[in-house]
């Protein structure tokens, strides 16, 4: 067997390999990145980071490569998908494969649902559906009993609230163009907006190899309901409860396999309850820069996964 040169590769992508202008935005990736390499170099791994697309890279030189921010990967999913399959006959990814393809597409909310993991009521629309919006939103209506309350409607396969409207109940008609050119091309999934999102925002919860670690509150800028820092979000420390850290750590169990890393995205929903924005385990910002203790456990982590 061939010598490998690495032990880990950590995953971005071409914009954050070696960027000429530094943002904000771009100078938290690059510090996040170098938190969580030198926690690993300081437990004796050998790292690199590497864009996904490196076409100069033999991906058989590492013996894993972890996803960080391959933050491109939607906007180029047909070419991302056939080099995941090829590295992946190369090199072990962490978290695993199968468990990166169920995350990716957000119909894996229908497992959490199986095992009583609580979400927002979510209507799944395939690509192709030949119903209209109003129809579809008719349809949530019956089945799945959808309030007259503002809606939510997003791709199942996106990341930084990409193709995401709030739609008012009243404005339905407003978004039949939208819906009808993005549905030929992307399935996308209905739920009821969560008005405390706009007061309370959105808690992430970190879990490394299955314990909460650290957490953070993520505010939408006033006007907007959208958390994210791409749209004028802020992120704060946050001390989590011991009922949102047993959520989180109990929505990690519920996963096909235990992932290595993952954060868990929470918000009270309209009846006051903690209920499950999204899990992320495929490149989640997990924000070393406000607890870098972290960054230690997920590197000890991933070094007892390659020892095993």
């Amino acid at each position: 067997m061939a010598a490998k040169e690495f032990d880990i590769v950590l995953l971005t992508d071409h914009r954050y390999v070696a960027p000429k202008k530094l943002t904000p935005y771009i100078s938290n990736i690059l510090t996040e990145d170098a938190i969580l390499t030198n926690s690993l170099v300081k437990l004796g791994m050998r790292v690199a980071r590497k864009s996904w697309d490196d076409p100069n890279f033999d991906w058989s030189k590492t013996k894993a490569v972890v996803f960080r921010t391959s933050w491109d990967y939607f906007d180029r999913l047909v070419e991302f998908n056939t080099w995941f399959h090829e590295i992946a006959q190369k090199t072990r990814m962490i978290n695993s494969k199968s468990l990166v393809q169920w995350n990716m597409d957000k119909h894996y909310f229908l497992d959490f649902m199986q095992k009583g993991i609580r979400l927002p009521k979510t209507l799944f629309i395939e690509k192709g559906e030949a119903l209209s919006l109003n129809e579809i939103v008719q349809k949530a209506r019956n089945t799945l009993q959808f309030n007259q309350t503002d809606l939510i409607l997003k791709p199942c396969i996106s990341g930084g609230a990409r193709d995401t409207y709030k739609i008012e109940s009243t404005k339905i008609d407003d978004y039949e163009s939208i819906f009808a050119d993005v549905i030929k091309i992307k399935a996308m999934m209905l739920q009821e907006f969560q008005a405390n999102v706009l007061t309370q925002g959105e808690v992430s919860l970190m879990v490394f190899d299955g314990k909460f670690t650290h957490a953070v509150l993520k505010l939408a800028k006033p006007g907007d309901f959208r958390v994210q820092d791409d749209h004028g979000g802020s992120v704060h420390e946050y001390r989590a409860e011991q009922e949102e850290i047993d959520f989180a750590e109990a929505v990690v169990r519920a996963c096909p396999e235990m992932p290595i890393y993952a954060r868990v995205d929470i918000f009270k929903d309209n009846t006051n309850q903690w209920s499950l924005v999204e899990l992320e385990i495929f490149e989640p910002e997990l924000w070393f820069r406000l607890y870098p203790k972290a960054a230690i456990v997920l590197a000890t982590a991933l070094k007892q996964k390659l020892e095993l």
